[in-house]
């Protein structure tokens, strides 16, 4: 009976043995704090034998002479005072703790590197993060001045643009943009970790339509308010994707309308990248008027803009069309978009609306 009794425990102690070896050999948190708590109290246990009364009499001093022995601050103010305290402290103390905090150090330094390295491969996690721009899809040059373009235009408070790639190994833009690695543009995994849920814009383009198409209907499916911009090599496929969804705001190759109105009229095509571009004056921006006031007249609205704001008012959007040089008379409400040409972006909240009020009569 005892043998077999025997033959029970044995097993039990090799497993806890086990992993109390491959806990030690891995150097894992529980060990480094086995290891901390086991040299602490040895170390009290051996310094009290010999009599250091002046290290050992007080708790309090005890942990703060291991503190700053361990760390090799070594103020001088704590010593053992006889041989063998002495002894004791440069062949157990000292050793033992100084490689307890080393090995403490080294854990700490290697999780913050293996938390980087894991951003930088694309395996981090933004789904708490707000207001922020998403860029699906990777084309070396275009999506490079494209991500530049939207890094250069945060505002103080925003967060860093997020891409999703399936064809980059890390983030080829740490210092601009943060990176979520993804197997397919549209995974709704690898866009809730992008943060889609508090995005404020998705920028999709894939390496076809199909690719486009499926990633911007996923996009707009997960958050329900977010403007999704696609770009289509194909006129018809950008029109299913707008039937899907009226919110995904579909772009086509303009070459060829472009092509047609410069010829006709000369200089279009310039003023085209003008209102387009974000690196110069004359840029085309757009804002809401805000909630809660009254609506203003068209034309008082671009009169009081040119004179407040040195800002042209170009066109109204609501109900997902855009009007551009409206009628004088027509109303502007709140929760519609006004697009205007402006050296800066506009505060709609900093303008004072009530006064433009007759600007235009």
């Amino acid at each position: 009976m005892g043998l077999r009794n025997q033959g029970c425990e044995m097993p039990l102690f090799l497993k806890v043995a086990r992993r109390a070896y491959i806990a030690i050999a891995e150097l894992t948190w529980g060990a480094v704090l086995f290891l901390f708590v086991a040299h602490l109290f040895v170390s009290y246990i051996l310094l009290g034998i010999v009599g250091e009364d002046g290290l050992t009499g007080d708790v309090a001093t005890y942990i703060y002479y291991y503190g700053v022995t361990a760390t090799t601050v070594g103020y001088g103010d704590l010593s053992p005072a006889g041989t063998a305290g002495r002894l004791i402290a440069a062949f157990f103390v000292i050793p033992g703790a100084i490689a307890i905090f080393t090995a403490v150090l080294g854990k700490l330094l290697s999780g913050i590197s293996g938390v980087w390295r894991k951003r930088m491969q694309g395996a981090g996690d933004f789904s708490t993060r707000v207001g922020h721009m998403i860029v699906l899809g990777w084309q070396e040059g275009a999506s490079q001045q494209l991500l530049s373009m939207l890094s250069g235009e945060r505002a103080s408070d925003e967060a860093l643009p997020v891409l999703v790639s399936r064809s980059l190994a890390q983030n080829p833009m740490s210092d601009q943009i943060d990176f979520v690695r993804a197997e397919r543009l549209a995974d709704p995994e690898a866009l809730e970790r992008a943060g889609i849920s508090g995005a404020r814009g998705v920028v999709v383009r894939g390496e076809n339509d199909d690719e486009t198409l499926a990633a911007a209907l996923v996009s707009a499916t997960l958050n329900s308010s977010i403007h999704v911009v696609a770009y289509f090599e194909y006129q018809r496929t950008a029109e299913i994707a707008e039937r899907q969804a009226a919110r995904i705001e579909t772009i086509t190759s303009l070459s060829p309308e472009l092509l047609v109105r410069a010829a006709r009229d000369p200089g279009s095509s310039q003023v085209a990248k003008l209102l387009l571009s974000a690196s110069t004056a004359d840029t085309a921006f757009s804002m809401l008027l805000p909630e809660g006031r009254a609506p203003i007249r068209y034309g008082d609205a671009l009169i009081g803009l040119r004179r407040s704001c040195n800002a042209t008012l170009v066109g109204v959007g609501r109900a997902g069309k855009v009007d551009l040089n409206c009628p004088a008379d027509d109303p502007i409400s709140s929760g519609d978009t006004i697009y205007y040409i402006s050296d800066n972006r506009l505060d709609a909240g900093a303008i004072d609306w009530s006064a433009m009020e007759g600007a235009g009569r």
